[in-house]
């Protein structure tokens, strides 16, 4: 068994904020800091190894088990359900995921809804409690484009501010699952590590 607690931290500001967390909870590796390009740093003293990797591989490495814990926004939680243990809301990265329209959007329910999306999962099970016969439309990007060009009628996608929506005349129509970062530990991890594991979440936890 790997003697060193594998943590996995998304790329970018969210992973810099969470990182300082860890620092804070007793858990610094200052290497991380440093300019570099690195994307392994180690603290050998307390045993702790960080990792980047892109935010919507997080749960892939901790399922897997290349991650002993990582952070992953519950979206990704709720769209893959990956087979982890969800341990804590850190209560950062804070939005919602949302279904916008155009301004004078109206759901006619006579006919199918046509929703542009990359949360494929999230959007069926959404439309599926209420009912609602929908066309997925399945996109990787630039997802507001699709109701302006007429691809689709709404939308489902992550918001945080909305500023996006309105520069392009698009409005929230439902806000409907609360998201937030989430740390996360890989099952059989967490049998053989829940010493090391449960210190980190209470740490954590208590910096709330």
């Amino acid at each position: 068994m790997d003697k060193f607690l594998n943590v996995a931290l998304p790329k970018g500001r969210l992973g810099e904020k969470v990182y300082d967390m860890f620092e804070k909870a007793g858990y610094p590796c200052p290497s991380i800091k440093e300019n570099n390009r690195k994307l392994i740093f180690e603290n050998q003293k307390l045993g702790i190894r960080f990792f980047w990797v892109k935010p919507s591989d997080v749960a892939i490495y901790v399922e897997r088990g290349a991650a002993d814990v990582g952070v992953a926004g519950k979206d990704i939680l709720v769209e893959y359900k990956p087979d982890v243990y969800e341990l804590a809301d850190l209560q950062m990265g804070k939005c919602s995921m949302c279904v916008a329209g155009k301004k004078d959007f109206v759901d006619n329910r006579n006919k199918t809804l046509r929703v542009a999306t990359k949360f494929v999962n999230i959007a069926k099970e959404y439309y599926s409690s209420q009912g609602r016969d929908i066309d997925i439309i399945a996109l990787n990007g630039s997802i507001e484009l699709a109701p302006i060009l007429n691809l689709s009628d709404v939308i489902v996608d992550i918001v945080e501010t909305g500023t996006t929506l309105k520069e392009n005349d698009l409005e929230v129509v439902e806000r409907f699952l609360p998201i937030s970062a989430r740390l996360i530990a890989n099952k059989s991890s967490f049998k053989f590590k829940t010493e090391i594991i449960e210190d980190v979440r209470k740490k954590l936890t208590d910096l709330l």
